[in-house]
C-alpha cells in the first residue's frame, strides 16, 4: 500500500517509534494522520507541526479507542491504516502483583483487539484496510527479566496473526512490528543487563519508522528492524532446547556482569 493521500491513525503517536511513524506518514503524502496519544498535550504540538489532529487517548478504554476512530473518520474520511503502538514495559515474573498484570494486559494486548473492533467492520465493508501492530522481538522470542511484557508482546503477536489469517482474503492487510531496543523513553527507562544489551544495539525510531513504510508497501507481514531478530527466531524455531539453554546462558551473564 502506497501511503500518498491515506488517512492514518496512530497510537502512541506522540512519543518514540510513534511520534516517528506520524512523522513519517505525513511525509509519504498521507491526506490526513490522527496522532493519539495519552499525553494530549504533546499529540497537539506534533499535529500541528505535521498537519494532522490530535486526540487524546488511553487504550486500554474501549470507549477511547471508539471516539479516536470516530474522530479521525470525521476529520478524514475512512481510515486506510491504524497502527496499533501504543505499549508499556515492566520488570519482573509471575510473582508481580494482579494490578501490574491487568494494566500490561490491558495495554498490550486488549487495545489492539479493542482498535479490530472499531475499524475492522469498515474495512470488511469497503474491501480494503491495513493494520499494523506493534508488539516487540519479545513477542517472537522472549524477555529476559520481565514476564509481563513476554506474555503480552507474545498474544500482541498471536492476534495479529490471527487477523492477518481471518481477514486476509476479504482485503485486510496486516504487519506486526517485532523490533528490539529502539532509543525511546522505555527502553531508555530499562534497568539492569537486559536493558544494557538492548541500548547497545538499539536503533533510532526514524530507522524503525522507515522500516514500517517499506513493509507497507511489500505488504509484508513481520517488520523486522534489527534483522538478526530473524535469525534468533529461525534458531528458536529449529531446535527449542537449544535456544532454551542458550537464553539461561545469556540471563546467567547479565547476574554476573
Amino acid at each position: 500500500m502506497k501511503l500518498n493521500d491515506k488517512v492514518a491513525v496512530v497510537t502512541g503517536g506522540a512519543n518514540g517509534i510513534g511520534r516517528a511513524l506520524c512523522q513519517r506518514f505525513a511525509a509519504e503524502g498521507a491526506r490526513g494522520v490522527a496522532v493519539a496519544d495519552l499525553d494530549g498535550e504533546r499529540a497537539a504540538a506534533l499535529a500541528q507541526q505535521i498537519g494532522g489532529i490530535a486526540v487524546t487517548t488511553d487504550v486500554s478504554r474501549e470507549g477511547d479507542i471508539v471516539k479516536l476512530v470516530a474522530r479521525a473518520t470525521e476529520a478524514y474520511g475512512a481510515i486506510d491504516l491504524f497502527c496499533s503502538n501504543a505499549g508499556i514495559g515492566t520488570p519482573g515474573g509471575d510473582d508481580e502483583p494482579n494490578d501490574v498484570w491487568q494494566r500490561i494486559w490491558e495495554v498490550n494486548v486488549m487495545a489492539h483487539i479493542y482498535a479490530a473492533r472499531a475499524v475492522i467492520p469498515g474495512m470488511l465493508a469497503r474491501g480494503e484496510g491495513y493494520i499494523v501492530a506493534t508488539a516487540s522481538a519479545a513477542g517472537l522470542l522472549a524477555q529476559i527479566g520481565s514476564a509481563p511484557y513476554s506474555v503480552t508482546k507474545h498474544a500482541a503477536v498471536a492476534f495479529a496473526e490471527w487477523l492477518s489469517i481471518t481477514h486476509g482474503d476479504a482485503g485486510i492487510k496486516v504487519s506486526c512490528l517485532c523490533p528490539q531496543g529502539v532509543n525511546t523513553d522505555l527502553l531508555r527507562r530499562s534497568a539492569g543487563g537486559p536493558g544494557e544489551f538492548l541500548r547497545a544495539n538499539a536503533l533510532e525510531p526514524e530507522a524503525v519508522a522507515e522500516a514500517v513504510v517499506k513493509a507497507i508497501d511489500e505488504e509484508r507481514f513481520l517488520i523486522l528492524p534489527h534483522p538478526e531478530v530473524e535469525e534468533y527466531f529461525r534458531r528458536k524455531a529449529t531446535d527449542y532446547d537449544r535456544w532454551l539453554r542458550g537464553m539461561r546462558r545469556l540471563q546467567a551473564s547479565f547476574k554476573a556482569g
